[in-house]
C-alpha cells in the first residue's frame, strides 16, 4: 500500500463496506461478550454525560456557548466506546446495513440489539447510582445536582412527538460519527470524526436512548420529585424509537441504497 493510501480517509464506498463488515461481526459475537462489551458502552456513556453536567454548571458562558462546551465534553463517551472498544446501542443501528445486504438475519440484527440495549441500561443505570453514594451531584455546593434535576425534568416534559422527532435526529448525528469513524486511519482522526457530531446533537437538543438511561435517573436520585417511573418508560420508548428510525433508516439504509443495493458482495 502506498503512504498516500495510508493516510488519506476511505472513501465512502470503502466505508460502506467496513460499516458492513463490522455488522456481521457485531451480530455473530457470543452473548457474553456483547454483554459485556454493552454495560461498558453504558458507563461510558454515563462517564460523558457526567462530564457535561460539571462542565455546563454555572459555566456563565451563555446559552449556545454552553452548550457547544457540554457537547464537546459529552463527546468523551463515544470516543470511549470507539476508540476503546464496546457495544453501543444507537450505534449498532448501523447492522440494518449488513441487514438490508442480507449478510445477516433480521433475527441476528433484534439479538444483537436486544442484548446491547439491556447491557447499556445496567451499565448506565449502575453508574447514576454509583455516582450518586460518590457525592458528585453535591458539588458546587449542590450546583451540580440542581443541574442533573433540571437536566431530567426537562426530557420528561418533552411530548411523545418532541421526544421521538429528537431521537430521530440525535441518532442520524451519533451514526454519521460511527461512519466517519470507519474512514479513519488513526485514533486522532478518530476522536475529530467523532467530536463534532457529538457536539452538535448536544448542543441541539436532541434525544439519545442511552445518554437519558443515565441523566434521568442521575436526576431523580439527585431529589427530583417531577422524575417519575412511567415518565421515564415513556421517555425511552419514544426516544429509542426514534433513534432506530435516525441511525438504521436515514442513515444505514440510505448509505446501503447508495452503494450497495444492486451489488454482489466486495
Amino acid at each position: 500500500m502506498s503512504q498516500q493510501n495510508s493516510v488519506d480517509a476511505y472513501a465512502p464506498r470503502e466505508i460502506a463496506q467496513r460499516v458492513e463488515n463490522a455488522g456481521v461481526a457485531k451480530a455473530e459475537l457470543a452473548t457474553l461478550p456483547t454483554l459485556v462489551l454493552a454495560v461498558l458502552a453504558g458507563a461510558f456513556i454515563a462517564f460523558g454525560a457526567m462530564l457535561y453536567m460539571v462542565v455546563v454548571t454555572n459555566s456563565g458562558l451563555g446559552f449556545g456557548p454552553e452548550r457547544l462546551l457540554g457537547g464537546v465534553a459529552f463527546s468523551l463517551g463515544l470516543i470511549l466506546v470507539l476508540v476503546g472498544g464496546a457495544e453501543l446501542f444507537t450505534g449498532n443501528s448501523l447492522i440494518v446495513f449488513a441487514w438490508a445486504d442480507k449478510m445477516i438475519t433480521g433475527r441476528a440484527l433484534l439479538r444483537n440489539w436486544g442484548l446491547v440495549y439491556l447491557g447499556n441500561f445496567a451499565g448506565a443505570t449502575a453508574m447514576a447510582v454509583v455516582v450518586h453514594f460518590s457525592g458528585l451531584h453535591n458539588l458546587g455546593d449542590g450546583a451540580v445536582g440542581a443541574t442533573a434535576m433540571r437536566i431530567a425534568e426537562g426530557k420528561l416534559a418533552l411530548t411523545p412527538a418532541e421526544a421521538f422527532i429528537r431521537g430521530i435526529l440525535c441518532n442520524v448525528l451519533v451514526c454519521l460519527a460511527v461512519w466517519l469513524c470507519f474512514a479513519a486511519h488513526s485514533v486522532v482522526s478518530k476522536i475529530v470524526a467523532i467530536v463534532f457530531p457529538i457536539a452538535g446533537f448536544v448542543a441541539l437538543g436532541f434525544e439519545h436512548s442511552v445518554a437519558n438511561m443515565y441523566m434521568i435517573p442521575a436526576g431523580w436520585l439527585a431529589g427530583s420529585d417531577v422524575v417519575s417511573l412511567a415518565g421515564y418508560g415513556a421517555n425511552l420508548i419514544f426516544v429509542t424509537i426514534g433513534n432506530i428510525v435516525g441511525g438504521g433508516v436515514l442513515v444505514a439504509l440510505v448509505y446501503w441504497l447508495v452503494y450497495r443495493r444492486g451489488q454482489r458482495p466486495i
